[in-house]
């Protein structure tokens, strides 16, 4: 009715909560910078800035405008109005019945068009793996650029919590923030916990897998990991993600001769979650996430919906974090079977 009565008013609710959304994922910016990754001018963004500082949203000091607590309480008051008005509501509904997983979260937008959905992806992963923390607890962390926005946009503890937070699998050789190693200790740092280090490569072979999995401080490291309270992971294309642990030619065609089409854990999947390959890595194995233990999944882009749904087929995902771009890719499909 509201709607009917103010047909504007919808859209600069939207608009503003974009702004103010922004505002928290950049913090502390400046209106020149916010302004860019808006694609507006400094001219039309004063006037929101204006009404946002009136109202005790935001806090602008000398490196830039900053959201206040009031602001969040806003910003998170008004995310399931903004779901329900662009359809992500519903369209959560849709993917977690597809899916099996009994929570979904879909952000705006196609991490593969916006860094800034990326953004996103990661803080709404943060959200979700804070309402699974119950301290004492361990955490278990796979790599990837999911995983490292979510350590860097999990809201800073102000108090010590007994919660470790350890790399699900080795990783040596990828780039340094992306390695599980970076991210467990950074979003240690951001709980006030604890976490500790797994220094060993991720590509081995058989034979050098199975002797360091027998040696006493590594053992010790890998029960560790297999029994984390939680796991978060992301989810990857198979090819891309084969390419990346330099796997060799004759492998990469085997998976596509298989057809894969994600990874997860060092684990090759085709579109059924069906393994088609297993690379020799030392920590977290797919038999380890059955049990009490809660499992979330993050990953966006519509290239990943495949992928996304691969895993689901694969094992239990207790939530799943992603964005428009990939679930739509996923339902489109279900359509498509459905209709054919």
């Amino acid at each position: 009715m509201s709607q009917r009565l103010v047909p504007e008013l919808t859209e600069k609710v939207r608009t503003r909560y974009r702004v103010l959304k922004r505002i928290e994922l950049h913090q502390p910016v400046g209106r020149r910078t916010l302004a860019h990754v808006l694609g507006v001018s400094e001219r039309v963004l004063r006037a929101d800035v204006e009404v946002f500082k009136e109202q005790g949203l935001i806090e602008v000091g000398p490196l830039g405008m900053a959201i206040t607590e009031t602001g969040v309480d806003v910003l998170q008051a008004l995310d399931p109005i903004m779901k329900t008005l662009d359809g992500r509501a519903e369209m959560e509904l849709s993917l977690a019945e597809r899916l099996g997983i009994a929570r979904v979260v879909v952000v705006s937008g196609d991490s593969e068009q916006s860094e800034d959905v990326t953004r996103d992806v990661g803080q709404a992963a943060a959200h979700v793996l804070r309402t699974f923390l119950h301290p004492p607890c361990t955490v278990a962390v796979t790599g990837g650029s999911s995983l490292a926005m979510l350590a860097e946009l999990m809201p800073q503890a102000t108090t010590p919590q007994d919660v470790e937070v350890v790399p699900a699998r080795g990783g040596l050789g990828e780039r340094h923030e992306l390695l599980a190693n970076t991210i467990a200790s950074q979003l240690a740092a951001r709980l006030s916990g604890r976490y500790r280090m797994f220094h060993v490569p991720e590509s081995l072979s058989r034979a050098t897998a199975e002797r360091l999995a027998q040696e006493p401080t590594i053992a010790e490291m890998i029960d560790r990991i297999r029994s984390a309270n939680l796991v978060v992971h992301g989810i990857g294309d198979a090819l891309t993600m084969a390419t990346r642990r330099g796997l060799d030619e004759e492998t990469v065609a085997h998976l596509a001769l298989r057809g894969a089409v994600a990874e997860a854990f060092g684990y090759f999947f085709d579109a059924e979650g069906h393994i088609v390959h297993m690379m020799n890595t030392v920590g977290l194995k797919l038999e380890d996430l059955s049990g009490d233990k809660m499992v979330i999944g993050v990953a966006g882009g519509r290239a990943k919906g495949p992928a996304i749904e691969a895993v689901a087929h694969a094992y239990r995902m207790d939530a799943l974090v992603t964005d428009e771009g990939a679930a739509r890719a996923i339902l489109k499909k279900g359509e498509c079977t459905h209709g054919s």
